[in-house]
This record gives structure tokens, sequence and C-alpha cells, in this order.
């Protein structure tokens, strides 16, 4: 008797995580860890034996999601050896209804698995900004908004908008942030230049138009990091906070502004009612953008001695999205295509970051 119940998929699959994830080692990581704790003299030093605490949860955090898939096929194949025994068609369904749930639970811990570089775990900053293409431009700025703020429901993270400049027609730029396990790591391949192509809404011959808007993300980083911001390289601007059309949200100039003088970066905030947290704020996003810009920096002098195919330098384009003559979403790094463009504006790009984070690791 043959059982078609949606489980075949993931029999030709293997349970093994991706990236340099090892449950074995982690596992005996763990025992020894645990074995620390358990001596008289552990909580004589207090800073260490925290660190050790917070291991101990961060490694049960990787290891435990996949005991639990593990535990769930062996108990569903009990189940289908019953129904080669004896057939029920709404057992076999219910059956087929687990399996497609773990198969897509693999698939999430397969690509979280992957995120194992510093500050993966971390929560995100992410900026877009409008390119080439005026108004058409702005209004990509906020289709682009729609489909992180979308991909971000769909993943359970919080995404807080910290300051927005708007245009007519759409958004001039946006800094986000966004709230969740390993938000960064998931978003990190998203930063470049997005490629629109589409019958313009706004042309009234009804011409196709490309439009482009650059992505920006960095680490929301809590702890100090080595990266170090004189009052001097920087401008300080204040203004007004606005809002839709350009009416002010309060009375005194809230909105703050940094520049940081070498790099060129620019980063505001009008999110809160203080000028002192909105600085403050703008101050942490600072800190994680130049971290970031110095990491790439680095990446690129490393590159010009080796023959590394990974470009994933600012101001490079990453994707383009068609919607006429065809529709299609192509990454060009990874070459993944998409033909259902309509499901990616609704925030469905887990399938591009799956294959950037494999490409990056090939």
């Amino acid at each position: 008797m043959t059982i078609h119940c949606g489980w075949k998929p993931l029999r030709r699959k293997r349970l093994i995580p991706g990236g340099d994830f090892d449950p074995d080692s982690k596992q005996q990581r763990l025992e020894e860890l645990e074995k620390l704790t358990q001596d008289p003299s552990f909580w004589n030093d207090k800073e260490t034996a925290e660190k050790t605490y917070a291991e101990i949860a961060s490694i049960r955090d990787e290891l435990e999601p996949w005991n639990d898939i593990i535990a769930q096929i062996a108990e569903t194949r009990e189940f289908l050896m019953l129904l080669e025994e004896e057939f029920d068609e709404q057992t076999a369904q219910d059956v087929g209804a687990t399996l497609e749930t773990i198969e897509t639970r693999f698939e999430q811990l397969k690509i979280a698995s992957q995120l194992h570089e510093i500050y993966d775990r971390n929560n995100a900053f992410m900026t877009i900004h409008s390119g080439a293409g005026g108004t058409e431009a702005c209004d990509w700025v906020h289709m682009l908004l729609r489909m992180y703020t979308r991909w971000s429901e769909r993943s359970e993270f919080t995404l807080k908008i910290l300051d927005m400049l708007e245009a007519e027609g759409g958004i001039k730029s946006v800094t986000v942030q966004l709230d969740g396990k390993h938000a960064y790591g998931y978003l990190k391949g998203e930063s470049g230049i997005h490629r629109l192509v589409r019958i313009s809404p706004f042309d009234q011959q009804k011409r196709r138009h490309t439009s482009f808007a650059s992505v920006f993300v960095s680490p929301v980083i809590e702890e100090d990091i080595d990266v170090t911001i004189k009052p001097e390289d920087i401008r300080v601007d204040t203004y007004r906070a606005s809002g839709a059309g350009g009416q002010h949200v309060n009375k005194t100039d809230s909105a703050v502004r940094l520049t940081h003088l070498e790099s060129g970066i620019v980063v505001q905030c009008q999110n809160e009612r203080s000028q002192h947290k909105n600085r403050a704020m703008a101050m942490k996003v600072l800190t994680s953008r130049l971290y970031e810009y110095y990491r790439q920096q680095n990446e690129e002098e490393q590159s010009k001695h080796s023959m590394e195919k990974k470009e994933i330098s600012w101001g490079h384009q990453i994707r383009s999205y068609v919607f006429q003559p065809y529709t299609m979403v192509k990454d060009h790094r990874t070459g993944l295509q998409i033909g259902n463009i309509q499901s990616v504006m609704d925030g469905n790009i887990d399938p591009f970051i799956e294959a950037y984070l494999t490409w990056r690791i090939e």
C-alpha cells in the first residue's frame, strides 16, 4: 500500500544542520559547562559564572529545536507504520499536515544554523534610501518598507520606525529597527541596491520605468564595541520633527541628524519627542553603521588579494524586481529567480535569505 500524505519530500532530506553547526560537539560542550556549575567554587567568580550560564542557555537554544524535530519525526514514523497496517484517510491527512509542518520547521532551523557569525543573533537597523527615479523611486522605498514589514510579521519580529522622510508619492528615506532572534543574521544579505522595473503608475503615457533604492542593514549592538567616535568627528544638526505632509509633530527642535565627517554616513532620528532620546538613538545607529562600514572596508581590502566571487559592498546592485513585461524577482549574487513577484512583495523573501546564506559559505 502506498500512502500519499505529503511526507515523501522530507524523507529525501538528511537532518543535518547547515553552516558550521555541529550538534555533537555542542552537546559535549554543554555537558562540560554543566559539570562546571556543580563545582562548589563555581560562584566565587560571579562574572565568569554568569558568562557560563549565558553560554549554556545559548547552546540549549540551538540544540532543543533540533531535538524537538527529531522527536516529532520519531512519533510520526510510528503513525506511518500504523497506517501501513490499517489505512485511515483522516489519520493520513493529519500525518501529512504534521510532516509538512516538520519540513517547514526543518528548513527554518537549517537557515538559522548558518547564523554563527558575530552579531548574527542581534536585532538589526535597516535604512532604505530612494535613488534615481524621483517620485517613482520614493514609491519604491514605500514598497520595500511594506515588504520588510510583512516579512517581519511573518517572522514574528517587531518593526519600529525610527526616522522617516516622506516625499511626494512615497518615502525619501526611512530607518527602522527590527527586533527578533537572529534579525541581523537573516537580513544582512539585504544590504545593497534593489532595482525596480515596471510600468509607472505616475506616467500618463504608461511607459516602463527603472528605479533604484539602497538598503543598508547593521546590527544593534548593546555591548561596547571597538568603534571610537570623537565629538570632533561628527556634525550635529537639530530640526523640528515632522509628520505626513510636513505637519509638525511638536514645536521644538527635537529631531537630530548626525553626520560622520570621515565616512560621510548620515543618520537621523525623530521618533522620540525628546531631543536627548533622539540623539542617543541616532548615536546608537551611527555606531552600528560605522561598525558595518569598517567591517566591509576590511573585507574589501582582503578581497583585493583573492579571487573572491562575492561582491556585497555598499552600492552594489543585488536584486531586480521586474513587473513588466514579465514578472520575476532575481538575486544577481545567487542566481535565484522567483516568478511570483506578488508573493515576494508580500514578505516572502525567505528563499532569497536562505540562498544568500548558503552562497556565502560555498
